[in-house]
């Protein structure tokens, strides 16, 4: 059965350590993490600094390379980019049991992941691995998948899974009067981090429920 886990850990544990470190409001949010021949190539938002000033940071950063910046809202920015080797990182811990990383948010002197685990055992070598390697964390939260419908199997996140019931509950989708800025007040955050979290959940729920084989990579 698979085992979700949250930890905490401290930022130079985990990549993009420098930009944290060189701009300190800064908030960065993993997308989804790509691994194809060998190269991890993590897609992640920047919010919360000036554009260039965030930028310039990620470019210096030995922790990835290859920056692109995919889009560009208001309040944040779409980076892809991928992760420089180094074994000692958590990074590559969770690589050595197939671990996903289901979200990830860096701000400041630390980071934030929720990650799946296929079973016990996994969990157990991520964790000796880690201790081998002298990485520290900090388990905050672990569960199982107990029932057979939840947002952690459609691989939601649980800001993701918040954004999509509250919308409906206020009833966005029936109600002409409620708008995104509704929405956006009874979470407490901006209309566009709204926009983006309810953007992330309709890819998953598509992904995991309505598409039997995903797109290649040349029909993206």
């Amino acid at each position: 059965m698979s085992l979700y886990g949250e930890f905490t850990v401290p930022a130079e544990a985990f990549a993009l350590y420098r930009t944290l470190q060189a701009t300190p409001d800064v908030v960065i949010e993993i997308e989804r993490v790509a691994a194809t021949e060998e190269v991890l190539t993590p897609y992640f938002w920047a919010s919360g600094e000036d554009r260039e000033t965030v930028a310039e940071a990620i470019e210096n950063d030995p922790s990835v390379e290859g920056l692109t910046e995919l889009d560009e809202f208001e309040e944040a920015t779409l980076y892809r980019a991928s992760w420089t080797e180094n074994i000692e990182s958590i990074v590559y811990a969770y690589t050595q049991v197939e671990a996903t990383i289901l979200e990830a948010s860096g701000h400041r002197d630390r980071w934030e992941l929720r990650m799946r685990f296929d079973d016990r055992e996994r969990l157990e070598q991520f964790q000796s691995h880690c201790a081998a390697a002298d990485i520290p964390f900090q388990l905050t939260q672990l569960h199982e998948l107990s029932q057979p419908r939840t947002g952690s199997q459609f691989e939601l996140t649980p800001k993701q899974h918040e954004a999509l019931v509250t919308t409906w509950e206020l009833g966005y989708y029936g109600r002409s009067d409620v708008t995104l800025t509704d929405v956006a007040a009874e979470l407490g955050i901006s209309q566009q981090s709204v926009s983006q979290r309810l953007n992330r959940g309709y890819e998953k729920l598509i992904g995991n429920t309505l598409v039997v084989t995903p797109p290649s990579a040349g029909e993206e």
